[in-house]
C-alpha cells in the first residue's frame, strides 16, 4: 500500500499516525510533509526508524521549492513526479492521511 503524507509534522500528527497504525509498504511525503524528511528536525529519528518498516519516498519538486532538497535523511528516497505516478502503480491502492 502506498501512505501519501501531505501536511507538514509540527503542524498534525498525520505521520505519527500512519507510523503507528500503517502496515509496511511504502510512505511518500509531499508538499509540507516532505520537512519529515529532513536532517536536524524533531521527526528525524522517528523517520530513521521508520525506515526499517516502510519504504520513504519524497517528492523532490516539494523538497526544492521548499528549499530543503540538501538535506535528506539518508535512506529516504526522492522521487520526481513521474516517480510519484509510477508508485500509484506499483501499489494495489493508496490511503492519504490528512
Amino acid at each position: 500500500m502506498l501512505h501519501i503524507i501531505n501536511k507538514s509534522p509540527l503542524e498534525r500528527n498525520s505521520l505519527d499516525a500512519c507510523l503507528r497504525i500503517a502496515e509496511p509498504g511504502t510512505i511518500l511525503l509531499i508538499e509540507d510533509a516532505v520537512y519529515a524528511a529532513t536532517r536536524g528536525t524533531a521527526t528525524e529519528t522517528r523517520v530513521r526508524e521508520a525506515l526499517a518498516r516502510f519504504k520513504i519516498c519524497a517528492l523532490l519538486p516539494d523538497l526544492e521549492a521548499r528549499a530543503v532538497a540538501d538535506r535528506v535523511i539518508d535512506g529516504v528516497t526522492t522521487v520526481d513526479y513521474s516517480g510519484f505516478v509510477d508508485l500509484v502503480a506499483e501499489n494495489r491502492s493508496c490511503q492519504s492521511w490528512l
